[in-house]
C-alpha cells in the first residue's frame, strides 16, 4: 500500500501504529499532517461505529485511505459498561484517577467472580470512496479492588488479566503489546493489508 492516515493525534500511538506497518506501507499520516481537519465528535454507540466515524470523515476529507481505533473497557456487571464511554465515564474531562474511583465505587461490595470485564478494541479502515472494514480485539479479565502496577493508564492498574494474575498495569511492555486488545485488533488488520498487497 503506497499512503495510509492513521486517524490520531497521540504521538505514541502514531509511532506504535507505524513500526508495525513499516513493512506493509510506503508513506504514512498523522492528523498532526491535517491541522486544519477536526474530527467530527464519537457519537456512536459501540467502538465500532466511533472508528467508522473517525476513519470515513479522514479518508473522504484527505482522499487517503484512513484506520481510526475505538477502544473502552466492558464490565460485566455494569451491563458492559464503561464501554464507549471509557474515558469519560466520571465526567467529560475526568482523569483516570477520577475514572478508576467512580468504578470502584460502583462494584463496591462486588464479589469477585462477578467483577469479570474485558478491554475491547476495534480498528476501522476506509478507502475515500467510502468503503470500510472493521477489526477486533479483545482481553479478558477482571477488576480488582485496589490498583497495581506503573506500567500502563486508564483502568490498567485494576485490571488483572485472565491467566497472568497480574494487573495491566504490572505486565512487561513487550507482552502488554502482544496480548492486548489493541493488538489483536491490529494483526488482524495487518493480515487483511497482506492479503490485499499480494
Amino acid at each position: 500500500m503506497k499512503q495510509l492516515l492513521i486517524a490520531t493525534s497521540n504521538r505514541g500511538k502514531f509511532c506504535e501504529f507505524s513500526e508495525l506497518l513499516s513493512n506493509q506501507v510506503t508513506e504514512l499520516f498523522s492528523l498532526a499532517d491535517f491541522p486544519q481537519m477536526i474530527l467530527p465528535p464519537e457519537t456512536g454507540e459501540t467502538f465500532e461505529e466511533n472508528a467508522i466515524i473517525k476513519a470515513s470523515y479522514a479518508a473522504r476529507e484527505t482522499g487517503i485511505p484512513t484506520i481510526a481505533d475505538d477502544s473502552g473497557l466492558e464490565v460485566n456487571y455494569l451491563g458492559g459498561r464503561p464501554g464507549v464511554h471509557s474515558a469519560r465515564f466520571a465526567g467529560e474531562a475526568a482523569t483516570d484517577q477520577e475514572n478508576n474511583k467512580k468504578l470502584l465505587y460502583e462494584l463496591a461490595n462486588i464479589n469477585h467472580e462477578e467483577r469479570t470485564a474485558r478491554f475491547s478494541c476495534c480498528i476501522a479502515f476506509c478507502s475515500p470512496d467510502g468503503t470500510c472494514a472493521t477489526f477486533t480485539g479483545q482481553l479478558a479479565g477482571s477488576i480488582i479492588e485496589q490498583p497495581r502496577g506503573n506500567n500502563g493508564f486508564g483502568y490498567d492498574p485494576l485490571f488483572l488479566v485472565t491467566g497472568y494474575n497480574k494487573t495491566l498495569a504490572e505486565l512487561d511492555m513487550s507482552i502488554k503489546n502482544r496480548i492486548s486488545h489493541r493488538a489483536e485488533a491490529f494483526r488482524r488488520f495487518t493480515n487483511y493489508l497482506s492479503r490485499c498487497n499480494n
